[in-house]
């Protein structure tokens, strides 16, 4: 009887991991693909860093 309950034991538990694992599949598989640039359309233009008056004030400020 022990050896009874030890298999069906043995295969819920093998169900469970096959299962999880299949999920984990699917959800990977269903994430979209990241946006690509193509090659013909022009990177948008950054601003990038400006000193501006609140920036002055704030160095100002946080002079040791």
């Amino acid at each position: 009887m022990a050896t009874k309950t030890s298999t069906a034991r043995r295969k819920f538990l093998t169900t469970l991991g096959v299962g999880g694992a299949a999920a984990a599949a699917i959800a990977v598989s269903k994430t979209p693909a990241p946006a690509q640039r193509t090659p013909n359309q022009p990177a948008a233009p950054s601003k990038g860093y400006q000193l501006s008056e609140h920036v002055r004030n704030y160095y100002r400020t946080a002079k040791v």
